[in-house]
């Protein structure tokens, strides 16, 4: 239900949206190697109240919240494929 241009939040960490009924995080922890309390402090409000989607989830291991789901993107047969799992 998000109506708003979508851009990556590679240099940004989180972008927030508001969808119809739900808000939306994305969140992109490329350039993250790990989570110091701080900094965990700052990504938290992304994940009150909101489906939140994460890019390189593995920088938050053990910080994150549990995943419900796994998307995954690949390129197939000159597009793009895409895989969800519930974890």
């Amino acid at each position: 239900g998000v109506r708003e241009n979508v851009t990556s939040p590679t240099y940004t960490i989180g972008h927030r949206y508001h969808g119809s009924g739900v808000e939306v995080s994305h969140l992109d922890l490329y350039r993250f190697e790990g989570f110091s309390a701080a900094e965990w402090g700052d990504l938290e409000p992304y994940f009150d109240d909101a489906i939140v989607f994460v890019e390189w989830p593995e920088a938050g291991v053990g910080v994150l919240p549990p995943a419900r789901f796994a998307v995954r993107l690949r390129h197939a047969d000159g597009g793009r494929a895409v895989e969800i799992s519930e974890c």
